[in-house]
């Protein structure tokens, strides 16, 4: 009795052949890097011709509005810093931020660390609670916001914004830090209870520092959110112009230049509003990367 067995299919009628694989991987490249440039034109591309405008005068900017400049007129910044009081408001919008900023990844990195770490009754409604607050459009919560800030006494007031800042920026500091808390090693956080440590000193001293890519992240998020909101300081701090913005400002500059002639000025204004997004994202964009991905790796 013999029995027969099927031959193996050889290796060449399954296989690619290695040339037919290196011309389809060579072609995705070509399409992937081609895609990538287009987008880096696309995203950069814009920046850069606002920072090429504010050098030039107006004249140049409305007889060509895509020319090169010919010389570098230094003037449109003194003119948009001074003139149009874009150094006011710039004060203004830090002297806010840090209030705002502060105050969110505070009580945000509190919010979170108790959620994640801590076992209560609620526990899984409040998180979802923070979630949704996520889902619901600010617009929708302008009405009630201004009737609320004016009961307390609160429209016009740096503080006022502050606490509007904090109130839109929270859900989702509480909800990204609390995804965040999770991945950390809970045995640290035994070991500093067991050795007698307080809740406050093991959030303050072991867990908040070990949380840092994380509390980066989410800061330069808020950060840039907080630094181009426009539409609530328009409906709460909207009664003295020396008391704008940066975005109000820079709002009222279009307006009034653009009835000047001093477009210059318009686009210096807009690069001195861009320095501080770019320079925070170029100091800290390794950390963001590291916040962005430590959860995963984890």
């Amino acid at each position: 009795m013999t029995t027969t067995t099927a031959a193996a299919p050889r290796p060449e009628a399954t296989e690619k052949p290695r040339g037919q694989l290196k011309e389809t991987g060579g072609t995705l490249n070509v399409f992937s890097h081609a895609f990538l440039v287009l987008w880096v034109v696309l995203a950069a591309g814009p920046l850069i011709w606002v920072a090429l405008t504010a050098f030039r005068p107006s004249a140049d900017i409305l007889s060509d509005p895509m020319g090169w400049p010919a010389s570098f007129h230094w003037e449109n910044f003194g003119n948009a810093w001074n003139k149009a009081s874009i150094g006011r408001y710039t004060v203004n919008s830090l002297i806010v931020l840090a209030g705002s900023l502060t105050g969110t990844m505070l009580l945000g990195s509190m919010a979170a660390y108790v959620i994640a770490r801590f076992t209560f009754p609620g526990n899984r409604l409040v998180f979802m609670l923070f979630a949704g607050g996520m889902m619901f459009p600010v617009i929708l919560a302008l009405v009630p916001l201004f009737a609320v800030m004016e009961n307390f006494g609160l429209l016009d007031t740096r503080p006022g914004l502050m606490i509007a800042y904090i109130a839109y920026s929270l859900p989702f500091t509480t909800f990204f830090l609390t995804s965040f808390f999770r991945t950390l090693p809970t045995g640290v956080q035994e070991a500093a209870m067991v050795d007698g440590a307080s809740h406050t000193r093991t959030f303050f001293q072991i867990m908040l520092p070990m949380a840092k890519p994380g509390l980066v992240s989410i800061g330069i998020f808020n950060f840039l959110g907080q630094w181009n909101q426009y539409l609530l300081p328009l409906l709460l701090n909207n009664e003295e112009e020396e008391n704008y913005v940066l975005p109000q400002g820079l709002a009222s500059l279009a307006v009034s230049q653009g009835y000047r002639g001093d477009w210059g000025a318009l686009f210096a204004g807009l690069t001195i509003a861009m320095l501080p997004v770019l320079v925070v994202y170029a100091v800290f964009q390794r950390q963001v990367q590291a916040g962005l991905t430590a959860g995963a790796l984890k």
